[in-house]
């Protein structure tokens, strides 16, 4: 019985996870991770610092523009939601 747990959680982490990386979330954690990993290079400080700000800089730029688009669908189901509830519902004829 344990194992057919054991197969099931398996099972069902296999899309979560894709579903998780796949995400604005995952996608935004790929990045700052990628970031950090450039670390080691060589050359000058100045240069070093400029390239971190510029990397820090384009990644908030990204999270931004991800944010905006979920603001707008949020704004967009808003809206329909309103719409829904503004409709008068229909009397049944009795």
């Amino acid at each position: 019985m344990m194992i057919l747990a054991l197969i099931l959680v398996v099972a069902l982490m296999i899309p979560i996870t894709a579903i998780l990386v796949d995400s604005p979330l995952g996608r935004s954690i790929a990045r700052r991770l990628e970031g950090r990993g450039d670390e080691g290079g060589g050359g000058s400080g100045g240069g070093a610092n400029l390239r971190d700000l510029q990397q820090k800089v384009d990644v908030l730029e990204s999270d931004v523009e991800e944010l905006n688009r979920s603001l707008s669908a949020t704004r967009e189901e808003l809206q329909f939601l309103q719409r829904l509830l503004e409709k008068p519902k229909r009397q049944p004829n009795a």
